[in-house]
Protein backbone atom coordinates (compact mmCIF):
# COMPACT_ATOMS: atom_id res chain seq x y z
CA UNK A 1 0.00 0.00 0.00
CA UNK A 2 1.35 3.40 -0.99
CA UNK A 3 0.84 6.62 0.86
CA UNK A 4 1.00 10.10 -0.51
CA UNK A 5 2.21 13.05 1.47
CA UNK A 6 -0.33 15.84 1.83
CA UNK A 7 0.25 18.73 -0.52
CA UNK A 8 1.48 21.86 1.23
CA UNK A 9 -1.06 24.57 1.48
CA UNK A 10 -0.36 27.34 -1.00
CA UNK A 11 -1.90 29.98 1.16
CA UNK A 12 0.38 29.19 4.08
CA UNK A 13 3.48 29.19 1.90
CA UNK A 14 2.42 32.41 0.23
CA UNK A 15 1.78 34.18 3.55
CA UNK A 16 5.21 33.19 4.87
CA UNK A 17 6.92 35.03 2.04
CA UNK A 18 4.90 38.20 2.42
CA UNK A 19 5.97 41.19 4.43
CA UNK A 20 3.80 42.84 7.03
CA UNK A 21 2.89 45.68 4.71
CA UNK A 22 1.92 43.39 1.82
CA UNK A 23 -0.36 41.40 4.11
CA UNK A 24 -1.84 44.63 5.49
CA UNK A 25 -2.40 45.93 1.96
CA UNK A 26 -4.26 42.74 1.05
CA UNK A 27 -6.48 43.16 4.10
CA UNK A 28 -7.03 46.85 3.38
CA UNK A 29 -8.27 46.06 -0.13
CA UNK A 30 -11.10 44.03 1.40
CA UNK A 31 -12.42 47.03 3.34
CA UNK A 32 -14.63 48.99 0.96
CA UNK A 33 -15.42 51.77 3.41
CA UNK A 34 -11.73 52.43 4.08
CA UNK A 35 -10.98 52.46 0.36
CA UNK A 36 -13.82 54.89 -0.20
CA UNK A 37 -12.48 57.18 2.52
CA UNK A 38 -8.98 57.04 1.05
CA UNK A 39 -10.15 57.79 -2.50
CA UNK A 40 -12.28 60.70 -1.30
CA UNK A 41 -9.35 62.13 0.64
CA UNK A 42 -7.17 61.93 -2.47
CA UNK A 43 -9.84 63.81 -4.41
CA UNK A 44 -10.15 66.44 -1.67
CA UNK A 45 -6.40 67.04 -1.62
CA UNK A 46 -6.28 67.21 -5.42
CA UNK A 47 -9.07 69.78 -5.18
CA UNK A 48 -6.90 71.81 -2.79
CA UNK A 49 -3.82 71.56 -5.02
CA UNK A 50 -5.65 72.67 -8.18
CA UNK A 51 -7.98 75.11 -6.40
CA UNK A 52 -6.89 78.18 -8.43
CA UNK A 53 -7.65 76.35 -11.69
CA UNK A 54 -10.96 74.85 -10.52
CA UNK A 55 -12.21 78.13 -9.05
CA UNK A 56 -14.07 80.37 -11.52
CA UNK A 57 -12.67 83.53 -9.93
CA UNK A 58 -9.86 84.86 -7.77
CA UNK A 59 -9.73 84.53 -4.01
CA UNK A 60 -10.63 88.16 -3.26
CA UNK A 61 -12.30 89.15 -6.54
CA UNK A 62 -15.65 90.90 -6.35
CA UNK A 63 -17.63 93.38 -8.41
CA UNK A 64 -17.54 97.03 -7.34
CA UNK A 65 -20.55 97.92 -9.52
CA UNK A 66 -22.82 95.01 -8.62
CA UNK A 67 -22.41 94.09 -4.94
CA UNK A 68 -23.81 90.59 -4.47
CA UNK A 69 -23.81 90.27 -0.70
CA UNK A 70 -25.14 86.82 0.29
CA UNK A 71 -26.46 86.16 -3.20
CA UNK A 72 -28.19 82.76 -3.36
CA UNK A 73 -26.68 79.95 -5.46
CA UNK A 74 -27.22 80.39 -9.19
CA UNK A 75 -28.65 77.34 -10.98
CA UNK A 76 -26.87 76.30 -14.17
CA UNK A 77 -29.19 75.49 -17.07
CA UNK A 78 -28.40 73.34 -20.11
CA UNK A 79 -31.77 73.49 -21.90
CA UNK A 80 -33.33 76.33 -23.83
CA UNK A 81 -36.57 77.28 -22.04
CA UNK A 82 -38.26 78.12 -25.35
CA UNK A 83 -37.36 75.10 -27.47
CA UNK A 84 -36.32 72.57 -24.81
CA UNK A 85 -33.18 71.72 -26.82
CA UNK A 86 -29.79 71.27 -25.22
CA UNK A 87 -27.60 74.34 -25.43
CA UNK A 88 -24.43 75.80 -23.93
CA UNK A 89 -24.63 75.96 -20.13
CA UNK A 90 -25.84 79.34 -18.93
CA UNK A 91 -27.00 81.19 -15.85
CA UNK A 92 -29.40 84.07 -15.41
CA UNK A 93 -28.16 87.42 -14.22
CA UNK A 94 -29.55 88.41 -10.82
CA UNK A 95 -30.77 91.82 -9.76
CA UNK A 96 -31.46 93.23 -6.31
CA UNK A 97 -34.90 94.46 -5.34
CA UNK A 98 -35.84 96.10 -2.07
CA UNK A 99 -38.67 94.35 -0.28
CA UNK A 100 -40.86 97.16 1.04
CA UNK A 101 -42.33 94.93 3.73
CA UNK A 102 -39.06 93.76 5.29
CA UNK A 103 -36.75 96.49 3.90
CA UNK A 104 -34.25 93.79 2.89
CA UNK A 105 -32.69 93.47 -0.54
CA UNK A 106 -33.84 90.34 -2.32
CA UNK A 107 -32.22 88.73 -5.36
CA UNK A 108 -34.40 87.99 -8.36
CA UNK A 109 -33.24 86.37 -11.61
CA UNK A 110 -33.63 88.52 -14.71
CA UNK A 111 -34.23 87.39 -18.27
CA UNK A 112 -30.64 88.12 -19.31
CA UNK A 113 -28.65 84.95 -19.96
CA UNK A 114 -24.95 84.61 -19.24
CA UNK A 115 -23.27 81.72 -21.10
CA UNK A 116 -20.79 79.59 -19.18
CA UNK A 117 -17.53 78.77 -20.95
CA UNK A 118 -14.89 76.16 -20.14
CA UNK A 119 -11.20 76.99 -20.11
CA UNK A 120 -11.64 80.75 -19.76
CA UNK A 121 -9.00 83.35 -18.92
CA UNK A 122 -9.51 85.17 -15.65
CA UNK A 123 -7.79 86.18 -12.45
CA UNK A 124 -4.08 85.42 -12.28
CA UNK A 125 -2.75 82.88 -9.79
CA UNK A 126 0.26 80.74 -8.99
CA UNK A 127 -0.36 77.01 -8.98
CA UNK A 128 1.55 75.26 -6.16
CA UNK A 129 2.86 78.69 -5.25
CA UNK A 130 5.25 79.11 -8.18
CA UNK A 131 3.52 78.12 -11.47
CA UNK A 132 1.87 81.28 -12.89
CA UNK A 133 -1.40 81.02 -14.78
CA UNK A 134 -4.79 82.58 -15.43
CA UNK A 135 -6.73 79.68 -16.95
CA UNK A 136 -9.87 78.61 -15.08
CA UNK A 137 -11.98 75.52 -15.54
CA UNK A 138 -15.19 77.47 -16.17
CA UNK A 139 -16.59 80.97 -15.96
CA UNK A 140 -18.62 83.59 -17.79
CA UNK A 141 -15.61 85.30 -19.35
CA UNK A 142 -14.40 88.90 -19.25
CA UNK A 143 -17.20 90.10 -21.54
CA UNK A 144 -19.76 89.47 -18.75
CA UNK A 145 -18.21 91.10 -15.65
CA UNK A 146 -21.55 91.43 -13.85
CA UNK A 147 -22.60 87.81 -14.50
CA UNK A 148 -21.60 85.47 -11.71
CA UNK A 149 -21.58 81.69 -11.48
CA UNK A 150 -22.19 81.28 -7.76
CA UNK A 151 -22.54 77.51 -7.37
CA UNK A 152 -22.58 77.82 -3.56
CA UNK A 153 -23.91 81.37 -3.40
CA UNK A 154 -22.16 84.54 -2.26
CA UNK A 155 -20.61 85.50 1.07
CA UNK A 156 -20.66 88.67 3.18
CA UNK A 157 -18.70 90.83 0.69
CA UNK A 158 -20.30 89.44 -2.43
CA UNK A 159 -17.47 87.06 -3.29
CA UNK A 160 -18.02 83.57 -4.71
CA UNK A 161 -18.33 81.11 -1.82
CA UNK A 162 -17.39 78.15 -4.03
CA UNK A 163 -14.12 79.84 -5.00
CA UNK A 164 -13.27 80.72 -1.41
CA UNK A 165 -14.04 77.18 -0.20
CA UNK A 166 -11.58 75.80 -2.74
CA UNK A 167 -8.87 78.23 -1.65
CA UNK A 168 -9.68 77.63 2.02
CA UNK A 169 -9.05 73.91 1.61
CA UNK A 170 -5.36 74.65 0.96
CA UNK A 171 -4.92 75.95 4.51
CA UNK A 172 -7.39 73.69 6.31
CA UNK A 173 -6.08 70.45 4.78
CA UNK A 174 -2.33 71.05 4.89
CA UNK A 175 -1.92 72.80 8.21
CA UNK A 176 -2.62 69.68 10.27
CA UNK A 177 -0.38 67.21 8.41
CA UNK A 178 2.96 68.78 9.31
CA UNK A 179 1.93 69.47 12.91
CA UNK A 180 0.75 65.88 13.48
CA UNK A 181 3.86 64.37 11.89
CA UNK A 182 6.11 66.51 14.08
CA UNK A 183 4.16 65.62 17.22
CA UNK A 184 4.14 61.91 16.32
CA UNK A 185 7.88 61.71 15.65
CA UNK A 186 8.74 63.50 18.91
CA UNK A 187 6.29 61.37 20.93
CA UNK A 188 7.57 58.08 19.53
CA UNK A 189 11.20 59.02 20.03
CA UNK A 190 10.81 60.34 23.59
CA UNK A 191 8.64 57.41 24.67
CA UNK A 192 11.04 54.84 23.21
CA UNK A 193 14.06 56.52 24.82
CA UNK A 194 12.33 56.64 28.21
CA UNK A 195 11.38 52.97 28.06
CA UNK A 196 14.64 51.65 26.64
CA UNK A 197 17.10 53.45 28.92
CA UNK A 198 14.90 53.84 32.00
CA UNK A 199 16.33 55.21 35.21
CA UNK A 200 17.07 58.93 35.33
CA UNK A 201 16.24 59.38 31.64
CA UNK A 202 12.78 57.90 32.17
CA UNK A 203 12.12 60.12 35.21
CA UNK A 204 13.21 63.32 33.45
CA UNK A 205 11.12 62.67 30.33
CA UNK A 206 7.98 61.67 32.25
CA UNK A 207 8.21 64.68 34.57
CA UNK A 208 8.60 66.92 31.53
CA UNK A 209 5.48 65.33 30.03
CA UNK A 210 3.56 66.11 33.21
CA UNK A 211 4.64 69.75 33.00
CA UNK A 212 3.47 69.97 29.37
CA UNK A 213 0.11 68.39 30.18
CA UNK A 214 -0.51 71.05 32.85
CA UNK A 215 -0.40 73.90 30.31
CA UNK A 216 -3.95 75.10 29.39
CA UNK A 217 -4.25 75.06 25.61
CA UNK A 218 -6.73 77.92 25.20
CA UNK A 219 -4.75 80.24 27.44
CA UNK A 220 -1.57 79.35 25.55
CA UNK A 221 -3.25 80.03 22.20
CA UNK A 222 -4.41 83.47 23.25
CA UNK A 223 -1.04 84.25 24.81
CA UNK A 224 0.92 83.19 21.73
CA UNK A 225 -1.30 85.17 19.39
CA UNK A 226 -1.04 88.29 21.55
CA UNK A 227 2.77 88.32 21.52
CA UNK A 228 2.95 88.51 17.73
CA UNK A 229 3.01 92.02 16.22
CA UNK A 230 -0.16 93.22 14.54
CA UNK A 231 1.44 93.55 11.10
CA UNK A 232 2.76 89.98 10.97
CA UNK A 233 1.55 87.67 8.23
CA UNK A 234 -1.47 85.89 9.78
CA UNK A 235 -0.66 82.60 8.05
CA UNK A 236 2.89 82.67 9.41
CA UNK A 237 1.54 83.35 12.89
CA UNK A 238 -0.96 80.51 12.54
CA UNK A 239 1.71 78.03 11.42
CA UNK A 240 4.00 79.06 14.27
CA UNK A 241 1.20 78.68 16.84
CA UNK A 242 0.20 75.23 15.59
CA UNK A 243 3.85 74.24 15.36
CA UNK A 244 4.36 75.16 19.02
CA UNK A 245 1.21 73.25 19.96
CA UNK A 246 2.44 70.16 18.13
CA UNK A 247 5.83 70.51 19.81
CA UNK A 248 4.22 70.44 23.26
CA UNK A 249 1.41 68.02 22.37
CA UNK A 250 3.44 64.82 22.14
CA UNK A 251 3.08 63.88 25.81
CA UNK A 252 0.13 61.51 25.42
CA UNK A 253 1.81 59.54 22.63
CA UNK A 254 5.06 59.40 24.62
CA UNK A 255 3.22 57.89 27.61
CA UNK A 256 1.57 55.19 25.49
CA UNK A 257 4.81 54.46 23.65
CA UNK A 258 6.70 54.12 26.93
CA UNK A 259 4.14 51.65 28.31
CA UNK A 260 4.21 49.57 25.13
CA UNK A 261 8.00 49.61 24.91
CA UNK A 262 8.39 48.51 28.55
CA UNK A 263 6.46 45.32 27.77
CA UNK A 264 8.24 44.77 24.47
CA UNK A 265 11.71 45.30 25.98
CA UNK A 266 11.40 42.08 27.98
CA UNK A 267 10.47 39.87 25.05
CA UNK A 268 12.78 37.31 23.49
CA UNK A 269 13.36 38.99 20.13
CA UNK A 270 14.79 42.09 21.85
CA UNK A 271 17.13 39.94 23.96
CA UNK A 272 18.19 38.06 20.84
CA UNK A 273 18.99 41.31 19.04
CA UNK A 274 21.08 42.48 21.98
CA UNK A 275 22.92 39.13 22.08
CA UNK A 276 23.74 39.46 18.38
CA UNK A 277 25.36 42.83 19.02
CA UNK A 278 22.67 45.13 17.62
CA UNK A 279 23.01 48.77 18.67
CA UNK A 280 20.49 50.62 20.80
CA UNK A 281 19.23 52.68 17.86
CA UNK A 282 18.65 49.62 15.68
CA UNK A 283 16.84 47.78 18.45
CA UNK A 284 14.52 50.72 19.10
CA UNK A 285 13.73 51.62 15.47
CA UNK A 286 13.84 48.19 13.80
CA UNK A 287 12.51 45.89 16.52
CA UNK A 288 10.60 47.78 19.21
CA UNK A 289 8.90 50.73 17.52
CA UNK A 290 7.26 48.64 14.71
CA UNK A 291 5.05 47.12 17.40
CA UNK A 292 3.45 50.58 17.67
CA UNK A 293 2.28 50.60 14.04
CA UNK A 294 -1.40 50.09 14.83
CA UNK A 295 -1.49 52.77 17.51
CA UNK A 296 0.43 55.26 15.36
CA UNK A 297 -2.04 54.78 12.51
CA UNK A 298 -4.93 55.39 14.87
CA UNK A 299 -3.15 58.45 16.28
CA UNK A 300 -2.55 59.91 12.81
CA UNK A 301 -6.11 59.26 11.68
CA UNK A 302 -7.37 61.10 14.76
CA UNK A 303 -4.63 63.72 15.01
CA UNK A 304 -4.87 65.16 11.48
CA UNK A 305 -8.64 65.82 11.63
CA UNK A 306 -8.13 67.01 15.20
CA UNK A 307 -5.75 69.74 13.99
CA UNK A 308 -8.16 70.56 11.16
CA UNK A 309 -10.86 71.12 13.76
CA UNK A 310 -8.43 73.09 15.93
CA UNK A 311 -7.50 75.38 13.05
CA UNK A 312 -11.18 75.80 12.17
CA UNK A 313 -11.93 76.73 15.76
CA UNK A 314 -9.10 79.26 15.87
CA UNK A 315 -10.22 80.84 12.61
CA UNK A 316 -13.82 80.86 13.83
CA UNK A 317 -12.69 82.81 16.90
CA UNK A 318 -10.73 85.23 14.72
CA UNK A 319 -7.19 84.26 15.79
CA UNK A 320 -6.49 81.92 12.88
CA UNK A 321 -6.61 82.59 9.15
CA UNK A 322 -7.86 86.15 8.59
CA UNK A 323 -8.10 88.38 5.53
CA UNK A 324 -6.71 88.25 2.91
CA UNK A 325 -6.40 84.53 3.65
CA UNK A 326 -9.28 82.20 4.30
CA UNK A 327 -9.96 78.79 5.82
CA UNK A 328 -13.07 76.70 6.33
CA UNK A 329 -13.33 77.96 9.91
CA UNK A 330 -13.20 81.64 8.95
CA UNK A 331 -15.85 81.04 6.27
CA UNK A 332 -18.05 79.27 8.78
CA UNK A 333 -17.79 82.26 11.12
CA UNK A 334 -20.02 84.19 8.73
CA UNK A 335 -22.88 81.86 9.63
CA UNK A 336 -23.26 83.60 13.00
CA UNK A 337 -24.07 86.97 11.44
CA UNK A 338 -27.69 87.72 12.17
CA UNK A 339 -28.25 84.76 14.48
CA UNK A 340 -30.53 81.84 13.71
CA UNK A 341 -32.76 83.92 11.48
CA UNK A 342 -29.92 84.38 9.01
CA UNK A 343 -29.47 80.62 8.70
CA UNK A 344 -33.02 80.32 7.42
CA UNK A 345 -32.45 83.14 4.95
CA UNK A 346 -29.03 81.99 3.67
CA UNK A 347 -28.38 78.35 4.64
CA UNK A 348 -25.57 78.05 2.06
CA UNK A 349 -23.18 79.76 4.49
CA UNK A 350 -23.07 76.41 6.35
CA UNK A 351 -21.48 74.62 3.37
CA UNK A 352 -17.90 75.11 4.72
CA UNK A 353 -18.98 73.20 7.82
CA UNK A 354 -20.04 70.30 5.61
CA UNK A 355 -16.53 70.15 4.13
CA UNK A 356 -15.06 70.01 7.64
CA UNK A 357 -17.36 67.18 8.71
CA UNK A 358 -16.89 65.34 5.41
CA UNK A 359 -13.09 65.48 5.59
CA UNK A 360 -12.98 64.37 9.22
CA UNK A 361 -15.32 61.47 8.41
CA UNK A 362 -13.09 60.34 5.53
CA UNK A 363 -10.07 60.35 7.83
CA UNK A 364 -11.97 58.21 10.33
CA UNK A 365 -12.94 55.65 7.68
CA UNK A 366 -9.37 55.46 6.39
CA UNK A 367 -7.91 55.21 9.90
CA UNK A 368 -10.29 52.41 10.93
CA UNK A 369 -9.47 50.46 7.78
CA UNK A 370 -5.70 50.81 8.26
CA UNK A 371 -5.98 49.84 11.92
CA UNK A 372 -7.89 46.67 11.06
CA UNK A 373 -5.45 45.85 8.26
CA UNK A 374 -2.39 46.04 10.54
CA UNK A 375 -4.07 44.27 13.47
CA UNK A 376 -3.60 40.47 13.16
CA UNK A 377 -6.69 39.86 15.29
CA UNK A 378 -8.88 41.69 12.75
CA UNK A 379 -7.60 39.99 9.60
CA UNK A 380 -9.97 37.97 7.45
Amino acid sequence: MTTTAPAPQKTARRSQGQSQFSVAWGQFRKNRLAQTGGVLLILIYLMAIFAPFLAPDGLSSYSTSNITRFQPPTPVYVRDPDTGAFTRPYVFKYSQQLNMDTFVNEYKPTTERCPVYFGVRGASYKLLGFIPGNLHLFGTGAENPDCNVFLFGGEALGRDLFTRILYASQISLTIGVGAVLLSTIIGLFMGAVAAFFGGVVDVIIMRFVEVLSAIPYLFLLLLLRSVFPQDINPILALYVILGILSFIGWGGLARVTRGQMLSVREQDFVSAAQALGAGNGRIMWRHMLPTMTTYVIIGLSLGIPGFILLESGLSFLGIGAVEPYVSWGSLLAQAQEGGLSSLNARPWVLIPGFFIVFTVGCFQLLGDGLRDAFDPRKRQ
